[in-house]
This record gives C-alpha cells, structure tokens and sequence, in this order.
C-alpha cells in the first residue's frame, strides 16, 4: 500500500550582506531560535546552481568515514523524522520486494 506524506520544510528569509571585505548571509533570528546547533561553525555545500546545503560543523553523529556525502546524511536523516513521526507508515519488507529491490541493483558495485 503507498501512502502520502505531507512533508514540513521549514523556510526562512535572509540576505548576502557584506562583511568587512567579504560576504556574509544573514538569516532570520527565527531560525537560529529553532536550530540552535547553528550557533557556530557552519558547512556549506553546493548541491546545484541556486541550492546549498547547510551544516553545522561538529554535529555529526561519530563516524569514521569523513568522505560521508553530506546530501545522503540529509536524506537519512530525512527518513529517521518521518519513521518517528510516521511510523504507521512503516511496512515489513515481503519476499516479492525483495526480489524486485534485488534486480533494481543487480551487478552494482557497492563499497
């Protein structure tokens, strides 16, 4: 059975100002009130032109792997909210998908 989320993205206003001899962006207090782990070091990643993720430096879970892609933690991290907000949406995985899931990725090379 599928089903549709509704998704929350949560939006916030801000502008490119400048700073001293560089340039900064300046985001709403709204959003520094709701994400306070942003209340420091920040990361930003370029996904495509016009988009950017951003990170807060030092808040990754321990792991040994640095070259960890900022975009699938997203995603994962995507998937843990709505497993716990959802999770009447969980299904137990049957035989059928499996088999289906097995030929989607049939000869991929997974390191």
């Amino acid at each position: 059975m599928a089903a549709t989320v509704e998704t929350h993205t949560e939006q916030y206003g801000g502008k490119v100002t400048p700073v001293g001899n560089s340039k900064g962006i300046r985001l709403d207090a709204a959003f520094f009130k709701a994400h306070p782990e942003f209340n420091g070091e920040v990361r930003a990643t370029v996904l495509a032109d016009g988009q950017v993720l951003l990170s807060a430096k030092g808040m990754r879970r321990s792991s040994k792997n640095d070259d960890a892609d900022p975009v699938m933690l997203g995603f994962l991290h995507f998937l843990e909210k709505q497993m716990a907000e959802h999770p009447e949406l969980i299904e137990p995985v049957d035989r059928e998908q499996l088999a289906r899931i097995g030929k989607l990725v049939e000869g991929v090379d997974v390191e």
